[in-house]
């Protein structure tokens, strides 16, 4: 059976999330180390993992597979994800894929190494937009379709 799993630190689209996974009738698994109100919706468990670096991360990691969609902005969790067979979307609707996942690492860490480099080079990148949240919307409705008939 399809699963959705939110990396929900910062993620700007749970209640967007819960909203499809509803209509399609779908489990879905809020994780965070706290700090979230639950859901009173029977298809969501909120998830709080121990404090730690990545625990989240790897409680989704070990759980996620073939069918399943994984919603996180988190490139090495994603890359776990995808490894493992489930469809990874990120907060603006991007899809990250075997075919893509390299490249976005790569990428990742070469920022890691400019913003390393030269402190001056800090920035929050862009905000997110409402074009975002469609395109998230959109995306996540045709993964959660997909993800039904794989599993």
């Amino acid at each position: 059976m399809t699963q959705l799993f939110i990396d929900a630190d910062a993620c700007p689209v749970k209640a967007e999330a819960e909203k499809v996974a509803t209509r399609h009738r779908v489990k879905m698994y809020v994780v965070s180390n706290g700090g979230l109100r639950p859901s009173q919706n029977p298809l969501v468990d909120t998830v709080i993992v121990p404090d730690g670096p990545d625990v989240a991360d790897m409680w989704i990691a070990e759980r996620c597979g073939v069918g399943d969609v994984v919603v996180t902005g988190d490139i090495p969790l994603a890359a776990k994800c995808v490894e493992a067979g489930a469809q990874v979307l990120k907060h603006n609707g991007e899809a990250l894929t075997a075919a893509n996942i390299g490249n976005v690492l790569a990428t990742r860490d070469l920022m890691a190494d400019l913003r390393a480099a030269d402190p001056f080079r800090q920035g929050g990148g862009k905000g997110f937009t409402k074009a975002d949240r469609s395109r998230f919307l959109d995306a996540l409705e045709r993964a959660l379709r997909a993800a039904k008939t794989t599993k």
